[in-house]
């Protein structure tokens, strides 16, 4: 799997987990979401650090093979 793959898997699962976040709050089950809240904020962080740790550094499918004039 390339590095470029992996940020994309990340970076969607990083927004996921955003999303599991706000669940309670679009719907208005604040006190019963709580796992929700825990586990979006969990899926959040630990997909951000790893697409940071693992992903440094430029794509190499983004750039290109030769500079155009």
């Amino acid at each position: 799997m390339s590095r470029c793959t992996l940020r994309y898997i990340l970076t969607v699962l990083l927004y996921a987990g955003v999303a599991i976040f706000l669940w309670p709050y679009f719907t208005g089950h604040l006190y019963t979401g709580m796992l929700f809240l825990i586990g979006g904020a969990g899926l959040t962080v630990v997909c951000g650090l790893l697409r940071c740790c693992l992903t440094e550094g430029d794509c190499t499918d983004r750039l290109p093979t030769k500079p155009t004039p």
